[in-house]
């Protein structure tokens, strides 16, 4: 309502019921009009209208019998909260169960007698006006049913007095977004449902077939005549009362509807398509009439019910329902005619009258069938109307608030039949059609000999052998590179770890069920808290009797950041995949009885702890056993992901493999000579981190899963980035070049995975927004910082290569090169991130979890420990292969997405497309009409499935579908 001191005052006098007080004389509408100065303007000019600016008036049906309203205060809200003022005569949804208090409530106002027509610019009906109705509609402009073929006379004065008028039973029923308000479907598919209820009321029998002690009631059987939108509702109904169901109509295109709802499609020997335009049935040919004429005939002998809906608009209706064919029909038989307003299908039919014949058939001819559910009829006519009026302007001209009509615009072109004084209908409107579907190429078969085929297989066979000999010469090159620069033998067994553990990632990652993707990152993710063990080495690493629980030395400082921070992951991470795979257990599964892994798992230990403190065995030998029972768990986890029987034991055995590396490696800070403040420093460490891990794994709910994967995985990077600064600030000066090497790849592959998880967890949450970056020059500036990173490594490794030129010396050069490199990387890992819109978040995960798998290794290389390289190894090649698996099941390039886009047009930054279409709100029983009734049904899951658990009772219901023959 427009915020004035007289509509405050008028919206008092409804509430207290005195509405006639403030508005009982002329003067008074003068003064309500007053409020709405300046609203009314010319709608249908070139200029657009803001929809303040514009008053709806809904009026009161006045035909006899019908209970309908244009707009219900449900659709009418649409309208107020788009920003038109709306005004309702008072009574309007009386008849429809609405009454005027419920259109208060949305933000109308409600106005007495016919003061609408004073007020309002556009005004919404049903019915046609009558004769009293038609002078206050001058100047205005109508949105309703005309019928301006049939109501000739009644067009002619509505043009004549300049009033506007927007046909709703013009809508070009061919345009898809028309469908929309189609109010000619909405309304035939409620008349559809009402005539099997009609029929019900005056047919003498069950619908449905039963068998009692007291005698057998045989089913009713049902004919409808035409399966158009009403057709199809009234079989739909008569099927689900019980009925056996038959149905013609000359469009060979409805059989499969018909069939699909479990009715018999009975069809003419005479092969001829009765499709019309606008998506009407055509009339047909004598001999087809004749033909179906013969079909009725003998249909009539057999069934109990008949409902006829053919209709073609502006035309009498066709008599489908002869003398001849009501003579054969059984007596109590029923006809409901739903083309009575136009002279009925059926030969007998007199409008808005129940005829019964001479051998006792009923013929129902009600003509306001839609009517008689007018609730529901109200709000599906309304919601119609409401979306067209928001769509004149915003349809063509993509500015929302905006009313204009343009002729453009297919719609509105079409139901446009008056304009200012114009008869538009029929000559000057151009008959929507449909776009030609795309020429279909035609595919030349050619035929090829043997001799041609056997060649093409020869070429093909040789292609994949030269791609496998490139491949394979690239790694043989690689392999004696690496052993040309190895500075030990152990360097050479840490290779030979690194490469069987990551041909065992490659093999087992293949197996995993696509299902259980998001809970393998997971694990491998909490698998890649390993990092702790960088930490711990640190912590050991030059550590005395007298040094307290606070770290003494950067590299202990270092220690200390790598150790919690991987301890948070651990905890944090493998609750995490708990949580996930919880999800796919059901209540009837057996219970499951891991605590008694805890035997095997408390041997091992024991053993190790039995061997550092009871001098049994040699520690070493011991430790090294037992990292190797760790690199096999974390193997055997992966593999157990492969399916859900095993996902958990999966999770059970990483768990066990992280608990024994991190045991192995306490046996190796002893071996080393550290002393006892450094074994209590882990302590303090790991259990902090562990703690903060269970407090944040154990707040996090169902939805909020894959991002908290992501947001661990930051950890990780962080922890490779303090792991490979505490290793360099521990020895600087006695690093050899391999090292060295290690060194900076484990802090730019760390800075790039702590900061692209970060941004993933951002977008994954929605605290970032999901659209892609757009900076200019993406790539440029993305090749620009790959660049430096690969200078700052030869300034690093080789420091006087470039001390020389920049007059600095070499340990100042490698510490800056390597702050730049864990700068520049962090920059790197957000930009690349940034740049994947958010529905790829998933792939992005996997990457950055075969990411962190590098960092171990190169922290494995760096520190010389197998373990490290193995589980390394194990990660990385698994997740790169996961990444693999995904981009080609999503349609993506790999490498674009690693690059960040690289390769794709980068997004223009723009208003975001707004989502067009109808949402269906069903309810249960109505979902298991539809699966019973389909023959194809498609299932979407999506990870809110999985969050219900919601997954098995879909699994059983489409085996019981499966089972009974549905696709």
């Amino acid at each position: 309502p427009v915020p004035n001191s007289y509509t405050s005052q008028l919206y008092s006098a409804i509430e207290d019921n005195k509405q006639e007080e403030y508005i009982s004389s002329e003067n008074d509408i003068e003064v309500l009009a007053s409020a709405f100065e300046g609203k009314t303007s010319n709608l249908l000019g070139d200029s657009p209208v803001p929809y303040s600016e514009l008053t709806i008036g809904i009026s009161k049906e006045t035909f006899k019998g019908e209970n309908r309203v244009s707009l219900s205060p449900e659709s009418a809200s649409l309208l107020t909260k788009a920003g038109f003022n709306v005004v309702v005569q008072a009574g309007a949804g009386e008849n429809a169960s609405f009454s005027d208090s419920e259109y208060l409530e949305i933000g109308a106002i409600v106005l007495p007698g016919d003061q609408i027509f004073a007020i309002a610019d556009i005004i919404t009906k049903i019915r046609p006006p009558n004769e009293s109705e038609l002078p206050k509609l001058a100047g205005k402009t109508l949105v309703g049913m005309v019928s301006p073929s049939i109501e000739t006379e009644l067009y002619e004065k509505l043009t004549s007095q300049n009033t506007n008028v927007l046909a709703l039973d013009c809508v070009p029923r061919m345009l898809s977004r028309a469908q929309t308000y189609d109010v000619l479907s909405s309304q035939a598919n409620i008349a559809g449902y009402r005539a099997v209820i009609e029929a019900a009321e005056v047919f003498p029998r069950f619908f449905a077939g039963q068998m009692t002690a007291a005698g057998k009631v045989p089913p009713a059987k049902v004919l409808v005549l035409g399966a158009g939108v009403a057709g199809l509702a009234a079989i739909q109904t008569a099927k689900n009362m019980g009925a056996i169901v038959r149905a013609f109509d000359v469009r060979p295109v409805t059989k499969e509807q018909v069939e699909s709802m479990g009715a018999t499609f009975l069809e003419v020997p005479i092969q001829e398509d009765g499709s019309g335009s606008g998506g009407y049935a055509k009339e047909m040919s004598d001999d087809f009439k004749k033909a179906q004429a013969q079909m009725m005939l003998d249909q009539a002998k057999e069934v109990d019910i008949i409902i006829t809906t053919a209709l073609i608009p502006g035309r009498k209706a066709p008599i489908l329902v002869d003398e001849e064919m009501l003579g054969l029909l059984k007596p109590g038989s029923v006809c409901v005619d739903l083309a009575a307003a136009n002279g009925g299908n059926v030969a007998q039919t007199r409008p808005d009258e129940i005829v019964t014949t001479s051998n006792r058939v009923t013929i129902v001819g009600y003509t306001d069938l839609p009517s008689r559910l007018a609730a529901t009829a109200s709000n599906l006519f309304g919601n119609n109307v409401a979306k067209f009026i928001l769509s004149i302007g915003p349809q063509t001209t993509k500015e929302k608030g905006l009313f204009q009509v343009d002729f453009e615009d297919d719609a509105v072109q079409s139901m446009l039949i008056s304009y200012n004084g114009d008869k538009r209908y029929p000559d000057k409107i151009t008959p929507y059609s449909p776009p030609a579907p795309p020429k279909k190429e035609v595919e030349i078969v050619v035929e090829k000999t043997e001799e041609e085929l056997f060649e093409e297989a020869n070429i093909k066979q040789q292609k994949d052998f030269t791609k496998n000999t490139q491949l394979s010469t690239l790694a043989a090159a690689a392999l004696l590179a690496f052993g040309f620069t190895a500075g030990d033998h152990d360097s050479i067994t840490l290779m030979g770890s690194f490469a069987l553990a990551g041909l065992a990632g490659y093999q087992v990652v293949w197996g995993v069920a696509p299902a259980l993707h998001s809970p393998l990152m997971a694990v491998t993710n909490a698998i890649s808290g390993m990092t702790a063990v960088g930490g711990m080495l640190l912590l050991a690493q030059g550590a005395t009797e007298t040094a307290g629980l606070i770290p003494d030395t950067p590299a202990h400082w270092m220690g200390a950041l790598a150790t919690v921070l991987s301890f948070v992951n651990i905890a944090g991470g493998f609750l995490v995949s708990g949580k996930m795979l919880d999800l796919f257990k059901r209540p009837s599964d057996p219970k499951d009885y891991f605590e008694y892994y805890a035997v095997p798992v408390g041997i091992v230990i024991a053993g190790l702890f039995a061997s550092a403190l009871g001098d049994v065995g040699e520690l070493a030998n011991v430790s090294g056993t037992v990292g190797i029972a760790s690199a096999i768990c974390c193997i055997a986890a992966i593999a157990g992901l492969a399916n859900q029987e095993t996902a958990r034991t999966g999770n059970i055995l990483g768990i066990a493999g992280v608990a024994f590396g991190l045991s192995a490696t306490t046996a190796d800070m002893s071996l080393t000579g550290a002393a006892l403040p450094a074994f209590e420093q882990v302590g303090v460490l790991g259990s902090l981190g562990a703690g903060i891990g269970a407090v944040l794994a154990s707040g996090v709910g169902p939805t909020e899963l894959p991002q908290t994967v992501a947001a661990f995985h930051s950890l990780v990077g962080i922890a490779a980035m303090a792991g490979a600064a505490g290793e360099y600030l521990g020895n600087a000066g006695d690093l050899g070049v391999g090292t060295l090497t290690a060194i900076y790849l484990a802090t730019f592959i760390g800075g790039i995975t702590a900061t692209g998880s970060m941004i993933a967890f951002g977008k994954l949450s929605g605290m970032l927004d999901s659209k892609a970056l757009a900076l200019p020059g993406r790539d440029q500036l993305n090749l620009g910082m790959l660049a430096v990173s690969a200078l700052g490594m030869v300034a690093f490794l080789d420091p006087s290569l470039a001390g020389s030129l920049l007059n600095i010396g070499p340990e100042e050069l490698q510490l800056g090169s390597l702050g730049l490199i864990a700068g520049v990387s962090s920059l790197l890992g957000l930009h690349l991130t940034a740049s994947i819109g958010g529905a790829d978040m998933p792939v992005v995960i996997t990457i950055l979890n075969s990411y962190s798998g590098w960092a171990l290794c190169a922290e494995g290389f760096m520190i010389g420990n197998p373990l490290l390289t193995q589980v390394g190894a194990l990660i990385g090649f698994s997740g790169a292969i996961l990444t693999w698996i995904m981009c080609e099941a999503m349609g993506r390039n790999v490498v674009s997405v690693i690059l960040g886009g690289a390769g794709t047009k980068a997004p223009i930054a723009s208003e975001q497309t707004e989502m067009e279409g109808e949402v269906t709100i069903s309810n249960i029983d109505n979902v298991i009409e539809q699966l019973q009734d389909a023959k194809n049904i498609m299932i979407v899951p999506g990870y809110g499935l999985a969050v219900a658990q919601a997954q098995f009772a879909v699994a059983d219901i489409a085996k019981k579908l499966r089972d009974a023959g549905k696709n």
